[in-house]
């Protein structure tokens, strides 16, 4: 082979490069080339990925990447007068390890020292990490090809002179491109003088920015894409012609047949190149306390204290022995380091009064985790294995994830910053994909296709949680996708052009919870970069917070020490709700002495209380807990392993559900396994009893097991059967009946699809137990807190003051008398809403409004609040905000009031400040009078807003409505009617579903393939807001009744294709105002009685009187019960009501309220 690809970019050039690693190789490998280089645009993101898929197909890796160069300082962001540009492009591709060091230092300065609009370096820094690194001249914006274009030959020859003085001999190549742009062959020539005059190499690179010719179209997409222009837009950046593509190598030779010594030259450069990296992990030092000659001393001494701490001293005989088993496999495999970093951060934590979590995924299985504070998870009371998380016979860096307090997760990563040096601990990159739908969606914008339409052909690409279908898949698959890609022209570009893009990276962004610790300056070790809203600032000061370039999975195979912190809310609301326990009630909650038997939080759980509750809050989680009977902590943990897509596909829910109920037997496929399966019903669930069940009937060790387990959870068929086998065979030969070993190894093989983590179950389920505890004995402290957490998040404020009023809670409007910037609880059961809640009032204003309060004690009316506040804070629209929000109520006046009067306040109130910051004295030399409060002025005489008036103000300012709501007196129609509520609207059925809902907003459309015109409708209830739709069939009947503020039982149904939607379409079919649903007979009146408890002869006289006086449509019913579930229910044949609110009210008063009870008359 001749020539090699030296210029070639992966799709980690973000919407530039469209070439996937994978099949960049392949290609290779296709064409018979033994070597590839990647060189991305200023990043090394595909580097360690590039190299491990090239080693196993046998393609020599040579990392590189296209540096982007300023041609002044790297820190100035102006062009030089002199320079043809602002910056050049030179091709650096490493040598060697001194090569790499110094590639990953140069690419981590230009984000972190040069970004402005580019990563950019300078020749300084280039001057001083150019060791083992080779450079070639770059594409047409290389910095001599931008002075050969000018005709400035002599500032060309310098640059070379320059490359090649600071790259070494056979350091620096000239470099040839031919796609056919007249510019090249200028350049050629220009690069063959130079060649000729200082005795240059040259090399001829492609530029290769996709796979094959065929793929420009889908390339130049997304450059569209990139940019948001629209593929036809003439004035947009794009690639001439469609050469950009991996050539092979007679088409490069033919490109230029007079100097064969190019292509030959790549063969040189390539052979140059030989790197690997380092097998080994890159741990920080911890720095221990003098005293301690090592990490192993110091982890065995806070473990052993740490355990005695938990468990008493002197250990009990089974504490001792696990302890020391687990610390000779961390002191062995050399992780005590790890070990000693991790608890160091999580003691911080706590030290600081940062909620951390009980513990996460299989670290919770260690006993050194639990005694040094890492998780408090006690292994041996639940069972839980060590190997399962430090496995000896299979060796890898432990994986402990930490969940800190939402809100101040950052802390400690700070802490983690300032121990371990600034420019040492990162957090790590992760990359959004073009995902199917989003894969069409961009084509299509870029096509010009109408929003409508791209929505709806992306939604027939079947998509939901745990499945997805491709674009190509999806078009096989699905009829009516199938015929519109084989009908319209365009449809079927755009599918084509979507598969194309596919799957490619599309951004950048910082993952959620990783971090990366090195033993020095991180940059010494991987490459790094700015966080991209960052870069999108053009920030150039760096250091303060860096990410690596390397995702997280590089990392770990490169051996840098990663870890998650993960902020997580239900911490955060949990810290709050004991704080507000501690406040009101002096009561120190400890936690971890909670009675997991409370029969309490097991009924709560069983009566579908769950909001808010850890885990458990979905309608899926509610309804198996009800159906499980909970009443014990290990039915939370299976609840928490059985809520997944492979126990709930294969049935096992069903199975384990029916046995916990009584109502199927429960069997052990083996007696010797009845120890290991009895928690759970004789159901295999967890991974942990899959290790148990080799470790009891094949004599496997636990580490042995381990592996088995790992096996079976994998997709490959053949590992599966070879250690099925194993395990088989080895069962046998203890004495077991093949035929029932067989059995169980099927049995051990549909695990492998839904097995859970016994260790993460119970760490998480402790969390559920926390807060359903919380909720049980403090319901105002916990749904004060959880509303708190959750105030940016309409819909979900609002299911939880729904929640919080059917617990007998009352939410009650801000108060400047009462509120904080959160909500709390005020007396036995009322929540306040926090004045933080409300739009236009910041946290300067908030403080101001107590500092006043807590001063001089609660505001008397709108001129004192008005003198008492500082108004440079509390300005007029923060006034009118809050007064709209009901948070002045308590001023003596209406909200109307409060506001007509707020001009003439604020100006007395700035003039009493105006004499205060003076000094003055009144007219009559009065000291101190400027100090006294005026007088409060009378406000004007209005009216009081209307009731929908006011709630419309509070939904603005607030986001929901508060103290009412629009459909509060319809409240029985929609209980009765709707069999949906707007938190379940989006949840596809094959049946049709009723809501009653108040319509907030109505869209008129017109449709582009009829003409026809239909509605997008947000609609509200008391638990949220939802999105519907109404096509041309059904709008012509209903857009009279259907308008903003109607309060409407909507019926309707889903559209097939939408199955298994997160968010299917709800479509309206019918709709009727819920006002005529008691007048229309659908409705009745029951009255409800108890056998031998019956109305006595005179009240059952005023009863029919009273229906007498009231005709109408309603029938009448009584209701009669036996106390021991049984009920009759009978209907009038004679009697028929009015169901007004005056003979309700009088109903109630006759017979009481609990007798009375609005039913369905059909």
């Amino acid at each position: 082979m001749a020539f090699v690809h030296l210029h070639t970019h992966s799709e980690y050039s973000l919407l530039d490069g469209a070439n996937r690693i994978g099949d960049l190789v392949a290609r290779v490998r296709e064409l018979g080339m033994d070597s590839l280089a990647i060189t991305d645009h200023g990043n090394l993101h595909a580097a360690y990925t590039f190299y491990e898929t090239a080693k196993a197909a046998g393609i020599r890796p040579i990392l590189g990447c296209e540096a982007y160069v300023a041609f002044g300082p790297r820190q100035a962001r102006e062009r030089p007068q002199w320079a043809p540009s602002q910056y050049s492009h030179l091709v650096l591709l490493a040598r060697n390890r001194t090569g790499y060091r110094n590639l990953i230092k140069l690419s981590s300065i230009g984000y972190l020292e040069g970004y402005y609009r580019r990563p950019r370096i300078d020749k300084e820094v280039l001057g001083e990490h150019a060791e083992g690194l080779i450079g070639l001249a770059a594409c047409l914006s290389g910095e001599i090809a931008l002075w050969i274009r000018q005709g400035n030959y002599d500032e060309a020859r310098k640059s070379a002179e320059w490359f090649a003085q600071t790259f070494g001999p056979d350091g620096f190549w000239l470099e040839v491109q031919d796609h056919g742009i007249p510019e090249e062959k200028t350049v050629q020539e220009g690069m063959f003088r130079l060649a000729d005059d200082l005795g240059l190499p040259v090399v001829a690179t492609n530029d290769a920015h996709y796979l094959e010719r065929a793929d420009h179209e889908a390339h130049d997409c997304l450059l569209a894409i990139g940019t948001g222009k629209d593929l036809d837009d003439p004035n947009r950046f794009r690639f001439e012609g469609s050469e950009s593509y991996l050539k092979s190598e007679a088409e490069m030779a033919a490109l230029f047949p007079e100097h064969p010594e190019v292509l030959a030259n790549t063969v040189r450069v390539a052979e140059a190149c030989e790197f690997d990296f380092e097998k080994r992990y890159f741990l920080p030092e911890f720095p221990r306390p003098a005293g301690f000659a090592s990490d192993d001393a110091l982890l065995v001494e806070l473990a052993t204290t740490g355990a005695k701490g938990r468990y008493g001293d002197p250990l009990p005989d089974d504490v001792a022995e696990r302890l020391q088993y687990e610390l000779d496999v961390i002191t062995t495999t050399g992780y005590a380091g790890y070990f000693l970093i991790v608890q160091d951060f999580i003691r911080a934590a706590r030290e600081r009064g940062i909620p951390v979590g009980p513990g996460r995924g299989s670290a919770a299985g260690s006993l050194v985790a639990y005694a040094l504070g890492i998780t408090n998870v006690d292994p041996l009371a639940f069972g839980l294995l060590f190997e399962r998380f430090l496995n000896p016979e299979r060796i890898s860096m432990p994986d402990i994830d930490v969940d800190f307090c939402f809100e101040r997760r950052n802390e400690v990563i700070e802490y983690v910053r300032e121990r371990y040096g600034r420019k040492s601990v990162g957090q790590i990159i992760t990359f959004g994909t073009l995902k199917a739908r989003a894969a069409v969606r961009d084509i299509a914008r870029v096509l010009r296709v109408s929003p409508a339409d791209a929505d709806r052909i992306a939604k027939l690409v079947p998509s939901g949680p745990g499945f997805s279908l491709s674009v190509s898949e999806a078009v096989q698959r699905v009829p009516e996708l199938r015929q519109l890609v084989k009908e319209e022209a365009t449809y079927q570009r755009l599918a084509d052009l979507a598969q194309r893009i596919e799957g490619l990276a599309r951004h950048a962004s910082v993952h959620a919870a990783g971090v990366v610790i090195a033993p020095g300056p991180l940059d010494e070790y991987v490459p790094v970069c700015t966080p991209p809203q960052r870069q999108a600032s053009q920030a150039l000061d760096g250091e303060e917070s860096i990410i690596t370039q390397y995702d997280m999975i590089s990392l770990e195979k490169v051996g840098m020490l990663k870890m998650d912190f993960l902020g997580l809310k239900t911490l955060t609301v949990i810290h709050d709700a004991l704080a507000m326990v501690a406040e009101r009630h002096g009561t120190a909650i400890d936690l971890d002495a909670l009675d997991l038997n409370d029969t309490a939080v097991y009924t709560l759980l069983r009566d579908g209380h769950t909001a808010g509750v850890f885990q458990f809050e979905s309608p899926l989680a509610t309804d198996m807990i009800h159906q499980l009977r909970v009443d014990r902590f290990d039915d939370l943990v299976a609840t928490n392993a059985l809520m997944r897509p492979g126990p709930l596909d294969s049935g096992m829910h069903q199975v384990y559900m029916r046995r916990k109920r009584g109502e199927e037997q429960v069997r052990y496929p083996h007696p010797a396994l009845r120890e290991v399966l009895e928690p759970t019903y004789g159901v295999i669930l967890y991974q942990e009893q899959v290790m148990r069940i080799a470790n009891v009937l094949a004599g496997y060790s636990l580490a042995e097991a381990d592996v088995l387990r790992k096996a079976v959870g994998k997709k490959d068929q053949e590992l599966i059967d070879s250690e099925l086998q194993r395990f088989v065979d080895r069962a046998v030969e203890r004495g077991h009946e093949r035929r029932i070993v067989e059995d169980i190894a099927a049995q051990i093989k549909t695990f492998g699809r839904y097995g859970f983590n016994k260790s993460h179950s119970v760490a998480y389920s402790i969390l559920s137990f926390q807060t359903a505890w919380l909720k049980a004995h403090y319901p105002g402290e916990f749904m004060a807190a959880l509303l708190s957490s959750e105030i940016g998040d309409t819909d979900k404020v609002v299911s939880y003051i729904n929640e919080a009023r059917e617990m007998g809670l009352e939410v009650l409007p801000p108060s400047v008398n009462e509120s904080g910037w959160k909500f709390t609880v005020i007396g036995t059961d009322q929540i306040r809403f926090g004045l933080g809640a409300v739009r236009n009032v910041g946290r300067g204003a908030i403080e101001s409004i107590i500092a006043g309060r807590e001063a001089e004690g609660p505001y008397g009316a709108l001129s004192e609040f008005c003198e008492r506040v500082d108004l440079r804070l509390c300005n007029k629209r923060v006034i009118e905000s809050l007064t709209a929000a009901g948070a002045l109520d308590q001023l003596g006046a209406h909200r109307a009031q409060l506001v007509a009067g707020l001009d003439h306040a604020l100006q007395e109130a700035q003039l009493r400040q105006a004499e205060r910051d003076a000094g003055q004295v009144s007219l009559f030399g009065e000291a101190g009078a400027a100090d006294s409060p005026a007088p409060p002025a009378a406000l004007p005489e209005v009216d009081p807003w209307s009731e929908a008036e006011r709630l419309a103000k509070e939904k603005d300012v607030i986001g929901f409505f508060i103290s009412g709501h629009p459909l509060e007196r319809f409240r029985d129609e929609v209980q009765l009617f709707g069999t949906r509520t707007t938190a379940t609207l989006g949840t596809w059925s094959e049946h049709s579903v009723s809501a009653g809902v108040v319509i907030t907003s109505v869209k008129r459309r017109i449709s582009k393939k009829t003409g026809a015109e239909y509605a997008r409708l947000t609609v509200e209830d008391f638990h949220g807001t939802a999105e519907a739709i109404v096509f041309p069939e059904s709008w012509g009947r209903l857009s009279s009744i259907i308008v903003p503020d109607a309060a409407l039982l909507l019926t309707g149904g889903y559209s097939a294709r939408d199955r298994g939607e997160d968010r299917a379409p709800f479509i309206v079919e019918e709709a009727k105002p819920l006002a005529d649903l008691k007048g229309s007979g659908s409705i009745g009146v029951a009255l409800e009685w108890r056998a031998g408890d019956g109305p006595q002869p005179d009240a059952s006289r005023a009863i029919r009187a009273l229906c007498n006086a009231h005709p109408g449509e309603a029938p009448v019913f009584v209701t009669w019960s036996d106390g021991n579930g049984a009920s009759a229910r009978l209907r009038s044949r004679r009697l028929r009501v009015d169901l007004n609110d005056a003979f309700l009210d009088a109903l109630r008063k006759l017979v009481g309220p609990d007798r009375v009870r609005l039913v369905k008359a059909g």
